[in-house]
């Protein structure tokens, strides 16, 4: 009797206690604006406490919304980190485990939620991880990612965040009156961080970059106008970025909160100023923006965060995360990882264990101490993921090969089963590659650290391909030709080691094997413009300009902006002995140029060479 009137005083005292504040009765927000800032840590943000920091948008939105002190990215990846944002879908649950994998068709983002719902809405692109063609612009009326040409005439991967800016500006001017969804992403902070050459230091140039992205966030921000008062601005990034921390560089390839940990912050009608300690996913922002605008639920892993913004702490949970990229880049083990009641734990041939309150810096492994905790995570991990994956689709090789500009996918793994390296014994080679992919090393340094991660990965065809462009540049073509024959055999994706293999054998006026070496370019890439531009090139420089005019036509049927191929073409015109057709394709090429563009001078010269012969 004494023991039951025990457990009822005990239930009577729980029942006591006082209850959670009530939720603070507000108007629904009646548009959404979602600004991603691409590889932002969150300790170089003002609110955050960096006294270094150059973000007064992102602190004067702390300064009236709510601060998530620990918010965690689903991967430090940036196409899954992104996906697990708009499907509010842990990476198993959306699939595209990887830069280059697709979304499961089967998967809902929130726009094409909100869509059904009578909104419309948005999104404005600076990186290519995150074309359409992955799957994330499933919804969005407008989904703009179209990147500049770089100097060789390929599509860039990135563009500047300024226009990005403008187009989410000019969209607004038009639909600031209806209701919304607009997402716009910045990339400004990913390496290269400003120009590397300059000689100052990495920390102030990626600080620079930072502002810059504050500035463009705060010009589209500010473009609300007469719709801020009614809009949800939610700011975050996709991942963070590491400078040396347990020896990364980079991101990508581990799962510490370096890269996991990201600035978060929602502002918006009702929201008193508020700063949230609970650990909080990005998984939870799709199932937030449902709720905010009352657009109802779908399947979703994260949860709806309304509470906290209403002064509410949201509901303890594990977190889980992941990152694929050692598997796929380069054969390694994946790592996974679940963060639970102040624990973290990563999946790993060598297991980790952190008390991420006690050390938050990640410095002391406790699994081989705390074996019953480390278990029993492990088992978690495992029942969200297995450490395998069916092998990826082929992504496209153009694709691939653009990838592998920003530093993503060396083409070195793949996804089969069996014992796999610890990627944490392979540091020092990550941190090689890593520095060479991020375009902060130029020149000797450059050229030295390929030669060195050849010596350690004989066969690495990115690193080939790489070394022979840069060989290449310095006229150096016998080397060169040695390292694009070296990718190929590497199975290199797309068509980059035989583009830079056709110019050694053009220059060295071998006209047959150059032709030989882009045919096998076009099957590496089949209608990739530039391929077929340099074929076309190739047969005008070789005597042959009036097969080459057809060739070069079709490049530009395919890409009208590709200007290599149309100077080439008003070139073979006039070698075909067509100079009023030379003159027609000069002039349009110089409308299509800005006035101070530095190739005027040479089309001018064309166009009255043209003139003259006609």
């Amino acid at each position: 009797m004494a023991r039951a009137l025990l457990i009822g005083l005990i239930l009577a005292t729980a029942c006591a206690r006082a209850p959670e504040p009530a939720a603070v009765a507000r108007e629904p927000a009646r548009s959404v604006l979602l600004i991603t800032i691409d590889t932002l840590r969150a300790d170089r943000v003002g609110t955050y406490g960096y006294k270094a920091a150059r973000t007064p948008v992102m602190d004067a939105l702390a300064a009236r919304g709510v601060r998530f002190e620990r918010a965690y990215s689903a991967a430090p990846i940036t196409l899954t980190s992104h996906a697990t944002i708009l499907t509010g879908r842990y990476p198993p649950g959306h699939g595209a485990r990887h830069n280059g994998m697709r979304v499961a068709r089967a998967t809902q983002p929130i726009a094409d939620l909100l869509r059904g719902k009578g909104f419309i809405s948005a999104a404005f692109v600076s990186a290519f991880p995150l074309d359409h063609t992955f799957g994330l612009n499933l919804g969005f009326e407008t989904y703009s990612d179209r990147m500049p040409r770089g100097a060789n005439g390929r599509l860039a991967s990135e563009r500047p965040g300024h226009v990005a800016a403008d187009e989410a500006i000019a969209w607004l001017a038009q639909h600031r009156s209806e209701r919304f969804f607009l997402w716009v992403h910045l990339f400004e902070p990913h390496a290269p961080y400003g120009d590397p050459s300059d000689g100052r230091p990495v920390a102030i140039r990626y600080d620079d970059e930072i502002a810059e992205a504050d500035r463009q966030a705060g010009r589209v921000i500010e473009a609300l106008a007469t719709a801020a008062p009614s809009t949800l601005v939610v700011l975050t990034a996709d991942h963070g970025e590491a400078f040396g921390e347990h020896g990364e560089v980079s991101h990508s390839v581990f799962v510490y909160d370096t890269t996991l940990r990201v600035p978060l912050v929602i502002a918006g009608p009702g929201i008193a100023p508020a700063v949230v300690q609970a650990p909080v996913g990005l998984v939870d922002l799709a199932p937030t923006i449902s709720a905010q605008l009352e657009a109802g639920r779908f399947d979703f892993d994260g949860i709806d965060l309304t509470p906290a913004l209403n002064g509410q702490a949201p509901p303890v949970r594990d977190l889980y995360a992941e990152t694929f990229a050692p598997l796929l880049d380069f054969g390694w083990s994946p790592l996974r990882t679940i963060r639970s009641g102040g624990f973290k734990f990563i999946a790993a041939p060598a297991p980790e264990l952190f008390d991420v309150h006690a050390d938050p810096g990640e410095t002391r492994n406790l699994a081989a101490s705390e074996t019953t905790r480390a278990v029993s995570l492990a088992e978690r991990v495992e029942r969200i993921s297995p450490a395998t994956l069916a092998r990826p689709t082929s992504a496209d090789p153009e694709a691939a090969a653009r990838l592998q500009a920003l530093g993503y996918i060396s083409s070195g793994g793949d996804g089969g089963s069996g014992p796999r390296p610890d990627p944490k014994g392979k540091r020092e080679l990550a941190g090689r590659l890593a520095q060479i992919t991020s375009g902060e090393l130029t020149g000797p340094a450059l050229k030295q650290a390929l030669e060195q991660v050849l010596k350690e990965d004989p066969r690495n065809p990115q690193a080939h391909v790489r070394l022979g462009y840069l060989l290449l540049e310095r006229r150096q073509c016998p080397a060169a030709e040695t390292h694009f024959k070296a990718a190929i055999a590497g199975q290199l994706p797309g068509a980059d080691a035989f583009l830079g293999l056709a110019s050694c054998q053009a220059a060295a006026r071998q006209f047959a094997a150059a032709g030989a070496t882009l045919a096998s370019a076009e099957t590496a890439e089949p209608d990739n413009a530039v391929v077929i531009a340099n074929q076309g090139i190739l047969l005008s420089d070789s005597g042959r300009p009036a097969d080459a005019l057809p060739v070069l036509q079709r490049a530009l049927s395919l890409d009208p902006d590709l200007n290599e191929a149309r100077f080439n073409l008003a070139v073979a015109y006039l070698r075909a002995g067509q100079p009023a057709e030379a003159a027609r394709e000069a002039s349009e090429l110089l409308d299509r140029l800005p006035s101070g563009a530095p190739q005027r001078p040479e089309i001018e010269r064309l166009l009255a060479a043209a003139r003259h012969g006609s």
